[in-house]
């Protein structure tokens, strides 16, 4: 009896409690609630200072934009000026070093390239005219013989289909060609790229230090591991596309010469161009030249043709895996959708940027999911 007055009395001491009853039926109470006013207002007060802070990138969308391409170039440079500094060259000497080389390339390339593709340029567009102004005369050709063999209804379909093509390539390249333009399209925006690229470069070391000291000393040798494989991906990438457009332009340079081709360089260097751009750019310049040819004379089309076929099979099945090596290892899925979304945000440089960019995902996501595989579960 005194028992069970005593959980009376306890029970009436703490009346104003929630009550739940136990495992036995008593009553006990309930736990206090681990919401507060304290927790709500930190809450909110960090989705107001997320919401700030993508607001103030919003607003400096171009320096973001004029930084990551400058991070990019200065991981592509890197290795480069560390290869200098190794021979006792001072980082920043060795920095504008690399600097004059790319200016002395670019110099040669357009005293080599401008004055012929001026030239071969104005004769390619005098061609076009020529074969617009008597585009009645081959349409005719090519209507009897679809005549002869029945295919009429066929050839009207792809006349009105061609009709139509100028307005639609316009609608896709616009955008991607108004937004690449709108990035970098300005010296201004080009001296900045360079300076931020000359300080990345410059102090690599000691932004990798501090962003290291930001996180607990067990964790810096994966971060650094993850940088590392990171920049060796964008580095490698970079170099190997630009070493596979360059083997492009000038594989097709000397199939033109050998073919005695009209305007070899105007076309090869439409072909090296559009090789940077990944998926569709060697299948666009190899049908841009191979018609070209097949207006020009139809063998010699038909010969670019089978060139192309193959020398796409070589670059997709040796030059690909032999130079970038290990850099990139992404589905081919995931490559186009890394392109297409590029495309949609920088432009042309967006797609050419987009596979390091998946590239660098891909790693930290292989990181994350090896990290959780070595916690232990315990049951």
């Amino acid at each position: 009896m005194r028992e069970r007055i005593a959980r009376g009395g306890a029970r009436r001491q703490t009346a104003t409690e929630p009550m739940i009853p136990d495992g036995e039926g008593e009553l006990r109470p309930l736990a206090p609630s681990q919401v507060t006013v304290r927790t709500v207002l930190t809450v909110l007060a960090t989705a107001l200072v997320i919401v700030g802070l993508l607001f103030l990138l919003w607003q400096l969308r171009t320096i973001v934009r004029w930084t990551v391409i400058a991070t990019f170039l200065a991981v592509a440079l890197n290795p480069a000026v560390n290869r200098l500094q190794a021979l006792r060259i001072p980082r920043a000497f060795a920095i504008l070093l690399v600097y004059l080389a790319m200016l002395l390339v670019l110099g040669g390339l357009v005293a080599l390239i401008v004055p012929p593709l001026i030239d071969q340029g104005k004769q390619l567009v005098n061609y076009v005219v020529s074969l617009y102004d008597n585009r009645e005369g081959i349409i005719g050709g090519l209507q009897d013989l679809a005549n002869q063999y029945g295919l009429s209804g066929y050839l009207d379909t792809i006349q009105s289909q061609l009709s139509s093509l100028p307005a639609r390539l316009s609608v896709a390249v616009g955008p991607l060609v108004s937004v690449t333009v709108g990035v970098v399209g300005s010296v201004y925006a080009t001296i900045t790229i360079l300076l931020l690229t000359f300080f990345l470069i410059l102090d690599g070391e000691r932004f990798v230090a501090a962003i290291l000291r930001l996180f607990a000393p067990a964790q810096r040798p994966r971060l650094r591991r993850i940088l590392g494989q990171s920049a060796g991906a964008v580095s490698g990438y970079i170099s190997g596309n630009l070493t596979i457009s360059l083997i492009a332009g000038i594989s097709t340079f000397v199939m033109l010469e050998i073919l005695r081709m009209p305007y070899p360089v105007v076309l090869a260097l439409i072909v090296a161009f559009l090789d940077l751009v990944p998926l569709v750019g060697a299948t666009l310049g190899a049908i841009i030249v191979s018609a070209v040819g097949l207006f020009v004379d139809p063998v010699k089309g038909v010969i670019l043709i089978v060139f192309f076929l193959v020398y796409q099979q070589i670059e997709n099945n040796i030059l690909q895996p032999l130079v970038y090596g290990r850099s990139v290892k992404l589905h081919p899925l995931a490559v186009f959708l890394a392109v297409l979304a590029g495309g949609e945000l920088l432009g042309i440089l967006g797609a050419l940027l987009a596979i390091p960019v998946a590239e660098v995902i891909r790693i930290l996501l292989s990181e994350w999911l090896t990290a959780r595989r070595r916690v232990p579960k315990y049951e």
